[in-house]
C-alpha cells in the first residue's frame, strides 16, 4: 500500500532518544542532527512540524512512583524533564537557522509560551517549529497520549514516532531478545493493541485509532528518514 504524504505531523520523541549512550544528560551531536534533518524538511516539503518530547532522560514518573514517592509528583517531576528537553530541542534547532516555539502545558511564562491550541497552529503556519512540551499537563497520562491529543488539537495528519537504539519499525518480539522477531510493514490499531506491542501506550493507541490518526514508527537516528516519511516512502512501520 502507498503512503500518503502529510502536510501537518507531529514527531514524538523519547527523552532516551537524546541521551548520552548512558542513557542519561543530552548528546549535542544528536540534537544538531535532528535539528538540522528538521529544517531540511521543513524547508523543502514545506510541512508542518510539532513536536511531543519525553523526559526519560531526565526523569521518569513511574520510577519514582515505584520508589514509594507520591505518583502524581513524580508526573510532575516528570513534566518539568520534558520542559529541559525541549529547550535544548529549540536551542539546537535555532543554532540550524530554524524558529522555533517552546509551549508548555503547565504555564512557567520565563521560558517558554504556554500552549494554547490556536497559537500553536499561527506559530505552524509562519514556518516556525513547535516544540510542546509538559505532556497534557496532567498526572498519570504519558508523553504518548500528550502526542496524540496534540495531533488531533492541532489537525495535523500523523505521528511520527522516532525511535532509537536500532529499532526500526514495529517487530512480532523485541527484536533485541528475539532473533526471529520480524518487522511489520503496516499494521492496525487493533491489532497492536490486541498483540500487546510495545509501539505507544494503550490509551495513545485507542486514541489514535478512533480519530483514525496514523502512527509512523521508525529510526529516528537514520539520516533521511523524516524527509522519506514525508515524502511518502517506505520507511519503519505504518500502524493505521
Amino acid at each position: 500500500m502507498s503512503r500518503p504524504s502529510w502536510s501537518r505531523v507531529v514527531l514524538k520523541l523519547s527523552g532516551e532518544a537524546l541521551a548520552e549512550p548512558s542513557g542519561f544528560g543530552l548528546d549535542n551531536s544528536v540534537l544538531s542532527q535532528v535539528a538540522n534533518e528538521l529544517r531540511e524538511a521543513r524547508e523543502e516539503l514545506g510541512t508542518d512540524i510539532a513536536i511531543v518530547v519525553g523526559g526519560g532522560n531526565f526523569w521518569r514518573g513511574l520510577k519514582g512512583a515505584g520508589q514509594g514517592m507520591d505518583q502524581a509528583q513524580a508526573d510532575y517531576m516528570g513534566m518539568l524533564a520534558t520542559v529541559m528537553n525541549g529547550l535544548a530541542l529549540q536551542d539546537a534547532l535555532e543554532r540550524a537557522g530554524q524558529q522555533s516555539r517552546v509551549m508548555t502545558a503547565i504555564e512557567m511564562p520565563k521560558i517558554a509560551e504556554p500552549y494554547i491550541r490556536r497559537r500553536a497552529q499561527r506559530h505552524l503556519e509562519k514556518g516556525r517549529i513547535v516544540i510542546l512540551a509538559g505532556g497534557t499537563g496532567n498526572p498519570f497520562f504519558t508523553t504518548d497520549t500528550a502526542a496524540a491529543l496534540r495531533c488531533a488539537e492541532i489537525e495535523a495528519q500523523a505521528i511520527l514516532k522516532g525511535t532509537h537504539s536500532g529499532v526500526d519499525g514495529v517487530y512480532t518480539a523485541d527484536p533485541k531478545l528475539d532473533k526471529t522477531a520480524t518487522r511489520y510493514d503496516q499494521i492496525s490499531h487493533m491489532d497492536v493493541i490486541t498483540k500487546g506491542l510495545k509501539v505507544m501506550d494503550s490509551t495513545a493507541i485507542s486514541f489514535c485509532m478512533d480519530k483514525k490518526l496514523p502512527i509512523v514508527v521508525f529510526d529516528l537516528l537514520a539520516p533521511g528518514n523524516v524527509k522519506s516519511i514525508l515524502k511518502g516512502e517506505q520507511v519503519g512501520t505504518l500502524v493505521g
